[in-house]
């Protein structure tokens, strides 16, 4: 995602990272360095959020804290960032679209989101063990690149640009490879387990993935990833025109101040 933004000419001033601490923190502390730190740092779960404030507010002492400088923790105002950084989010979102609506909102006019998630070819070994063990999904389908760039022009934003790519993981253990995806997913399946397993299950769990798992040639067991980028501007807002047609103050401000930009040469 960092590379990816070599893409982009904007050169965003205020910007919104999006759950740094599952998402990456060497990539929020690049962040930093190119961009400064007006910045908004969000995380859903309060603890979290107290986490990276020890890691990234300015200390008491510190001038830059009596300044003012330094990241704010928790949602920003609507319309007020030109960068949203969202790295492996959407897909622990139980209804992304709603998540990306909510981005779209935090967004200026020409300002963009950058984003990643997993694929649906994410952890196909362990789909497929379960199936023959009968046991219900591992996970819910995952989107496909196509369908998020599908939503991303739904929920309003502009020229989508979708990638891809393929990655394979080894782990030294049936229990390192559990500790990796439990950090990295959730089960919005329908079909899901309902209730709490049972120790004796996580012990035939872990039995059945050592057996059954392929392995790498140095005998690690392998799974694979499927890596989903995307990024996409925010952009003016266009009036639908109808027998009665109705548009928010704000909106047409916008589309006065897009009226009033010079015509390129």
């Amino acid at each position: 995602m960092r590379e990816r933004l070599d893409w982009i000419k904007l050169k965003p001033r205020r910007w919104t990272d999006w759950a740094p601490l599952r998402g990456g923190i060497e990539a929020h502390e690049a962040l930093l360095a190119a961009y400064g730190p007006d910045a908004s740092v969000v995380e859903q779960d309060e603890r979290l959020l107290e986490l990276a404030r020890r890691r990234w507010q300015p200390a008491w002492w510190n001038p830059r804290r009596w300044a003012g400088a330094g990241p704010s923790f928790g949602a920003p105002a609507p319309g007020s960032q030109d960068m949203l950084w969202a790295n492996m989010a959407l897909h622990l979102a139980a209804d992304p679209q709603a998540l990306m609506a909510h981005w779209h909102g935090l967004l200026k006019v020409d300002g963009f989101l950058m984003f990643s998630c997993l694929g649906p070819d994410t952890a196909i070994e362990l789909r497929q063990l379960y199936q023959d063990l009968g046991w219900p999904p591992a996970g819910h389908e995952l989107t496909d690149m196509h369908d998020w760039g599908d939503m991303l022009v739904q929920t309003g934003f502009a020229e989508p640009v979708m990638d891809m790519e393929r990655l394979t993981l080894t782990f030294e253990t049936p229990e390192r490879l559990l500790e990796e995806l439990a950090g990295l997913g959730r089960n919005f399946h329908p079909q899901r387990f309902p209730a709490l397993r049972g120790r004796h299950w996580r012990q035939e769990l872990l039995a059945a993935i050592d057996e059954r798992l392929p392995r790498a040639p140095d005998g690690r067991l392998r799974l694979s990833f499927e890596l989903i980028y995307g990024h996409a501007l925010k952009a003016a807002p266009r009036l639908k025109v109808e027998a009665v047609s109705s548009v928010s103050v704000e909106d047409m401000r916008r589309m006065l101040r897009g009226a009033e930009r010079p015509a390129s040469s």
